[in-house]
């Protein structure tokens, strides 16, 4: 049997480490202020993607910057059902589903990055 193991040099490693712990403080955002703090991540995601050009884990920062933007986006439409008074039940099942969107996209995505696989973009 062969040894299926994928060997990463050190900085390959050291950025996917950084990438881990980019996982791990969107998914506290989201346990702790609804992802309101993961703009700093987020910021660090913009800094670090150019870094990663041509490996499999620029597309961890993107799929990070980009689960970020929609949550964004589906947060904003709650607010805008939220603000109807009518809309208040639908603005919570909005707030709800982008919450358990978002914490599936960044389990899904420590997932692949776990197993060296890039996402899809």
């Amino acid at each position: 049997m062969m040894d299926e193991k994928i060997y990463l040099d050190s900085d390959t490693e050291s950025h996917k480490r950084l990438l881990w712990w980019l996982y791990l403080m969107h998914g506290l955002s989201m346990i702790f202020s609804l992802g309101v703090l993961s703009f700093i991540p987020l910021i660090i995601n913009y800094l670090k993607r150019a870094d990663a050009e041509g490996s499999f884990l620029r597309s961890h920062h993107s799929w990070q910057i980009r689960s970020f933007w929609w949550y964004i986006v589906w947060m904003a439409i709650g607010f805008a059902a939220f603000i109807t008074v009518i809309g208040i039940p639908a603005a919570f099942l909005i707030w709800l589903g982008a919450w358990i969107w978002k914490a599936y996209r960044l389990i899904r995505g420590l997932l692949d990055l776990n197993a060296n696989k890039s996402m899809p973009v």
